[in-house]
Formats: structure tokens, sequence, C-alpha cells
């Protein structure tokens, strides 16, 4: 039944994928969209796992092979990592990625990023991290990003698909639409550079205004998880974003 039910919505809602080749020839950035220890490591918050996940693990190993590469190349990379003042919640969700804990950093398979000179770490405090890139002037780092290194193709990877991986692709499509990024041609996701979370209904219902997210159905073998993953790529396709399988690298 679960997968009768998958099926069905890819086949009512379908995201067609491609391959990607990246060369030096075409300027492409890197961002990693809060691969960070509170959403990330089992046991490390309120929204991270509470068990391994394999499609959360897969997002890591995919991001960090990519960071690899373009750090090797000399590449662009931009990191946004989730970063909450304690006293300042952010409904509907509960306490998470408080500033200056563990939950805020890279998960260890990418804390070597911190000292990469290609690399720009942004902490921000909120869902879009388009807009968590504005200073209080007014200017956008991640704007600025962009332009200082004339980027043609954005890939984006991490977590959450259907959350802020979608909010931030919907923004940035719409500010190259509206002439913000003069070089920005695509925005590209790598599906299996991206994972969703787990928030069961029973946990849900404990936190004030919170809405489930849960893993499974209980008592099903449906996945949620593939759901809203599936939902998310569907979004970004049709705000204008492309959705790739697999990213591959020239000689």
């Amino acid at each position: 039944m679960a997968s009768k039910t998958i099926d069905m919505l890819r086949n009512e809602l379908p995201v067609q994928q491609e391959s990607l080749v990246l060369s030096g020839e075409v300027p492409t950035g890197l961002v990693l969209v809060d691969v960070v220890n509170g959403f990330c490591t089992v046991g490390a918050g309120n929204l991270a796992p509470v068990a391994p996940d394999k499609q959360i693990s897969g997002m890591v190993d995919e991001s960090a092979r990519l960071a690899r590469v373009f750090c090797e190349r000399n590449w662009p990379v931009f990191a946004f990592l989730d970063s909450h003042h304690p006293d300042i919640p952010e409904p509907p969700y509960p306490p998470h990625c408080i500033a200056g804990t563990d939950e805020s950093k890279l998960v260890p398979a990418l804390q070597w990023l911190e000292n990469e000179p290609n690399v720009t770490l942004r902490c921000k405090d909120c869902i879009d991290g388009f807009l968590g890139s504005i200073e209080k002037d007014g200017s956008n780092v991640f704007i600025d990003w962009v332009k200082t290194n004339r980027i043609k193709i954005i890939l984006v990877v991490g977590i959450c698909t259907d959350i802020c991986v979608l909010d931030f692709v919907c923004s940035t499509i719409s500010a190259r639409n509206r002439g913000f990024f003069p070089s920005l041609e695509d925005v590209v996701v790598y599906s299996h550079g991206c994972a969703t979370f787990d928030l069961p209904n029973d946990v849900a219902r404990t936190i004030p205004s919170a809405i489930a997210h849960p893993q499974v159905f209980p008592g099903h073998a449906f996945s949620f998880l593939e759901l809203m993953h599936h939902i998310g790529l569907y979004m970004a396709k049709g705000r204008g974003a492309k959705v790739v399988s697999e990213v591959a690298f020239d000689c």
C-alpha cells in the first residue's frame, strides 16, 4: 500500500530529474543549507534524528563529497548555519540550533570547512537563508557572494527539503527573476543531497502550535519523509529550479 501511494504521487506530481556535470568553464557555487548537528546528528536536539536516519546520512555524505571537490578546485562554497537566540522563538518549531551550542555547528563530516579560504559561513536565525543574509544596512551577504564570484549556477544541498531548502530556493529564484543576480542562470537542487526531518505526532502534541512532521504513520510502513522530500522537490521545480539526481565532475 505504501509503495503504491508513493508511486501514485510520483505519477500525479512528477519531478523530472536530470544529471549535472560540472566543469570550471561555468562558474558554479555550492550552497549548503543547515547541515548542522541540530538537524542531522542523532540526539543533538529537539529537531535532530532520534535514531540513525538513512536519508539524512546520505545527504551528509553527498554534501561532504561535493564540498571536498569544490574546495579542491577552489570553487566558491556558501554554508548556512541555523543559529537562534535562546529567547527568540521560531514558531511553530520547538527551540533548536541555539547559538553557541553544538546544535548550531556543522556536522563533524563538514567541520573542516571552517578553515577553507573559499568557504563563506553564514549564521541565520530564520527559515529562509536568503532573508537571513540581509544585514542591518540592507545589504545581502548572499547576493554579494554570487556577484563577487560571477556565479552562473547555484547547486543546493541540505536540510530540510520541504522547509529551509525550499524557502531559500524560492527566494533566490524570485531575486534572480527580478535582476538581483546579473550572472545567475540556474538554481539546481540535488535530490540525493537533500533530506527532511522527523517530528512525530506524539512529540508535536507536547509543543504549543507545533505541526507534526512524522517519519512514518503509526501502524503503517508509509514513509512521510519520502512524501515530504518529494513534495519539496516538486515545489522547487515548480518555482523554476532544476532538480538533478546525479552530480559529477569533469576530469
